[in-house]
Parts: C-alpha cells; structure tokens; sequence
C-alpha cells in the first residue's frame, strides 16, 4: 500500500527555504576529509559496477556500514553491471520487453540506493541530516575560534 500525504521535504530544502514550518531543525553533521579504505567487494563486479562500489564507499562513508549495508551495495553494484548489459540490448535492438526490464531494474537500484541513505529525504530519516565536508580552512577557524 502506498503512503498518502505529501513526500517528506529534505532538511536542506526547509533550511534553503527559511524553515517555513519554524520547526527544529537538526544540526548538520560535518564530516572531516579523511582518506577511506575502501574494503573488496564480497563478490566480483564489472567495471560499472566497481565504479559504484568505490564511489559509494567515498561519498557515503559516513553512514554507510562495512557491517550491516555492506551486502545491499553488493546486490546494487551487481544490478548496476546487470543494467549496463541491458541498456546496451536496449539500445542495440530497441525491444519493449527489454525496455520495460530495464526501466523496472532501475525502480529498483532507485530504492535500493535509498535504502543506503543517498537521497536528501533518506539521508534524513537515518539521521544524517546534511552532509557537507569541513574544509581545512574550516577546521582551522574552527580551532583557533574564528
């Protein structure tokens, strides 16, 4: 069953649109420029995939688990080599059968993406509000209380 009601707002467009419900807004989380060991992926991936494997591990990093999401972004890496090889065959033959799958593959790297927290709205849900990276000129204001 779908969920009625309007699609929650991102908390970066509230705070771009001056919090127009004047509710509580949580604090950005900063995140510190660091260098990521970008563990192997637990099965082989094509180059698209890998490509998305490494990406994810840079950018999400802050919220994405070597533990617990770890299999989800196999299974999405894995989807995301499956779609190269069918958008290929779509464009090659032009088949509405092959079409619709690749539209439905990517309904489902859609939510599964979402599932890891990379769209605003999710980010949110999991409580990683705003991710933006300190830079060291940041830090260093930060630290001499500037």
């Amino acid at each position: 069953m779908a969920p009625t009601g309007r699609p929650p707002k991102p908390t970066e467009r509230k705070r771009a649109l001056g919090n127009p419900g004047h509710r509580s807004l949580p604090s950005p989380v900063v995140a510190l420029p660091r260098a990521v060991d970008v563990p192997e992926p637990i099965r082989p991936l094509a180059q698209s995939g890998r490509s998305m494997w490494d990406r994810t591990w840079q950018s999400g990093a802050v919220w994405v688990s070597q533990q617990t999401d770890i299999e989800l972004l196999q299974i999405v890496c894995e989807q995301i080599d499956e779609r190269m090889v069918l958008r290929l065959e779509v464009l090659r033959n032009g088949n509405r059968d092959d079409r619709r799958a690749l539209r439905d593959l990517d309904k489902q790297i859609v939510s599964n993406l979402s599932y890891l927290g990379f769209t605003p709205t999710d980010r949110a849900r999991l409580g990683v509000a705003e991710v933006r990276v300190q830079s060291t000129l940041e830090t260093l204001r930060q630290a001499r209380g500037k």
